[in-house]
């Protein structure tokens, strides 16, 4: 994206606004509004925001298991599929007890 072509000053908007609000959705844009010559808000489709929320917990989440790595605090591979077999197991059982 080429900021020069997204920065747009908020009288442009209060002209054009269902044109921009259009132009965005449609081409999936991001415009940065001024205000005084001062960039204030975003204009963002929605699909586009999301995407870059989902992004951010994702990262979050490599983050906060990079940490839990470094303290030693995680289970091994054969560790965590054993216990999700004898879940599987347990509720098995469960089913059977429940059949008979």
């Amino acid at each position: 994206m080429k900021f020069s072509e997204a920065v747009k000053p908020i009288s442009y908007l209060k002209t054009h606004a269902s044109e921009v609000v259009r132009d965005v959705a449609e081409n999936r844009k991001t415009l940065i509004i001024t205000h005084n010559g001062e960039a204030k808000v975003i204009l963002q489709d929605v699909k586009v925001y999301e995407k870059t929320q989902e992004s951010i917990a994702l990262l979050k989440i490599l983050a906060l298991s990079g940490k839990e790595i470094k303290k030693g605090n995680y289970k091994t591979l054969e560790k965590s599929f054993g216990n999700v077999r004898n879940r599987i197991n347990d509720f098995k059982r469960g089913q059977r007890e429940v059949q008979s």
